[in-house]
């Protein structure tokens, strides 16, 4: 897998981090001051280059308040992992899962990390648990597949083939997936 192909979830996240501060306890002075933070790394985090440190300096503000603030805590690694800084990001990830066992983003963007490292047994786990968390993810069962693949385990990749080749039927490994799914 490429990195600039490895599907970071590139979270247009806009509304998957808008989404994990409902609920967020506004009424503590100390976590409102983490979800500005928060907030403000987030509307810098938009893919461009020029903004990233700012974004990160933003998180790492949030961090300082709220160490347990899991969106803030994957959208820092996901720079990290952005920028091929894989001892950061995979450390991030864990921290992530450890607060947040359902945390999909971080399972499946270890998973990433592990499998760009040819760290294939433990790329499975994380590829299995992210399709756990969240099946109907296409790039889950895809990377699941090709992990398998390398594995010898082309047997067990078959129906993730097939999964990634029903979400994705435009997709941009659709004809892969088709042909290793037959």
């Amino acid at each position: 897998a490429r990195r600039g192909s490895a599907q970071t979830i590139q979270p247009g996240a806009g509304a998957a981090r808008d989404a994990s501060l409902q609920g967020f306890p506004f009424s503590d002075p100390q976590a409102a001051l983490a979800a500005k933070y928060f907030i403000e790394g987030s509307r810098l985090d938009d893919g461009d280059n020029r903004k990233m440190e700012e974004a990160a300096a933003a998180y790492r503000k949030a961090l300082v308040i709220d160490p347990d603030l899991v969106p803030a805590v994957v959208n820092l690694a996901n720079i990290h992992y952005s920028r091929d800084e894989l001892i950061e990001a995979q450390a991030l990830y864990e921290r992530a899962i450890n607060l947040d066992p359902d945390c999909f983003e971080a399972h499946f963007n270890l998973g990433n990390i592990h499998h760009d490292l040819a760290r294939y047994g433990d790329a499975l786990h994380c590829y299995r648990d992210a399709v756990k968390l969240n099946p109907g993810y296409a790039d889950a069962h895809f990377y699941l597949a090709v992990t398998l693949e390398k594995s010898g385990h082309s047997f067990e990749a078959k129906p993730h083939w097939k999964t990634y080749h029903e979400l994705a039927p435009e997709g941009e490994w659709a004809d892969l997936a088709k042909e290793f799914s037959e």
